[in-house]
């Protein structure tokens, strides 16, 4: 116990008697915490605003025209299929999702939005927050989600004119903001949610599709009696119900466009941050050990044993390291509050949690290897009398 006591009274003792000189490397480490946790809320912000809205449907399965290799933008399915599909046994609801883009002109700045057609009450509408589901038909009527109200302050009541381009021309429509949902980003873009009738109205639409007033739904959302029968029911399914194919949500997410090379990439930048952590926390360190091998030398030459001067080395590592992730977390937080709601960050507490007890670990690896250099210091060659 008095070595311990002893090596943490010369690690803050050397930290108290260098003040800048430790700070600078806590600002450094500081600014590498600023960038893991930023990395790491961009990855999350980035993956919710990919796939926030098929993650949070209410359905265990989603349906696919066949051979659309699990695209939802590929997919293109009969009317009558969705029919088909609540027939089948264990299946407990299941709902027709149509998918588009478009953009609301009648604000300072036109904002581009995914607009999708669904059914009040069915597998892909999602749960309201506040007001109420739109009407059956051509009702003018649309549900927001929480991230258009953010972006422009729009509430329930408010009215919104779409633009749509039908053939050649460009024609507007105006709808009414009757609901709120949260948490309903569809690929990166803010969403409102349409009666499958007005969706097929307003979407933006070629010459070919202008003759035609049957909305086609791109998937359907499947509601499972057993939820844990999903393997089953995907068979079950393709069996029953002619030229489709089916998948689980987390296949799905997985096969939206860019979704896992995306994720490949922010991951990737994180893990080279880390590495670039310990390099230059190990850098300093070993620099630390250099100017100061005389000192070791004496310490050793008194009687001070390899134990207390490598416990001294790894708890003045830790003191610095952990000041320097301590002012990284707070000015990531400070960082945080002043950024738009458009740009997609995401500071997952769960995530931002592993990210500091990484960069907490980091410290000691990087400076192994100055802790070792500094337990081998001979006595007499240090003092240069050897």
């Amino acid at each position: 116990m008095k070595n311990v006591f002893l090596a943490t009274y010369l690690a803050v003792k050397e930290v108290m008697r260098n003040k800048g000189r430790f700070f600078l490397v806590a600002m450094v480490i500081a600014l590498i915490t600023v960038l893991v946790l930023f990395i790491a809320a961009l990855g999350e912000g980035l993956s919710n605003a990919n796939r926030q809205y098929v993650a949070n449907l209410d359905a265990q399965l989603i349906v696919f025209l066949e051979k659309s290799d699990y695209s939802i933008t590929s997919s293109r399915l009969e009317t009558n299929t969705v029919k088909s599909v609540r027939r089948v046994d264990g299946v407990a609801d299941a709902g027709p999702i149509y998918t588009s883009n478009s953009q609301i002109v009648s604000l300072p700045e036109p904002l581009k939005i995914s607009m999708l057609g669904v059914e009040a009450g069915r597998p892909g509408m999602p749960q309201l927050l506040e007001g109420r589901y739109f009407r059956g038909g051509e009702a003018r009527e649309a549900v927001m989600d929480s991230s258009v109200a953010q972006r422009t302050n729009l509430k329930i009541g408010d009215e919104i004119k779409i633009r749509s381009t039908q053939g050649t021309k460009d024609e507007f429509y105006t709808l009414k903001i009757v609901g709120l949902v949260d948490k309903q980003a569809y690929f990166f873009q803010p969403t409102i949610f349409l009666p499958a009738a007005t969706w097929e109205l307003v979407r933006p639409q070629s010459e070919s599709d202008l003759n035609s007033d049957t909305p086609y739904p791109n998937i359907i959302a499947v509601k499972l009696s057993d939820p844990t029968q999903v393997q089953e029911m995907k068979t079950r399914l393709q069996s029953a119900v002619a030229n489709i194919e089916v998948a689980d949500i987390e296949t799905t997410i997985n096969n939206i466009p860019g979704y896992t090379a995306q994720q490949g990439t922010v991951q990737t930048q994180g893990v080279f941050t880390l590495l670039i952590g310990i390099l230059v926390i190990g850098g300093f360190f070993q620099i630390q050990i250099l100017q100061k091998v005389p000192q070791i030398g004496v310490l050793k030459a008194i009687g001070s044993s390899n134990f207390v001067v490598g416990l001294s080395a790894v708890v003045q590592i830790i003191i610095v390291t952990a000041i320097g992730v301590g002012i990284g977390s707070g000015l990531n937080y400070l960082f945080s509050l002043s950024l738009p709601p458009a740009i997609p960050l995401a500071f997952n507490g769960t995530w931002s949690l592993v990210a500091i007890l990484l960069l907490l670990f980091i410290g000691p690896l990087g400076g192994m290897v100055s802790i070792i250099y500094a337990v081998r210091i001979e006595p007499l060659k240090a003092l240069r009398l050897g």
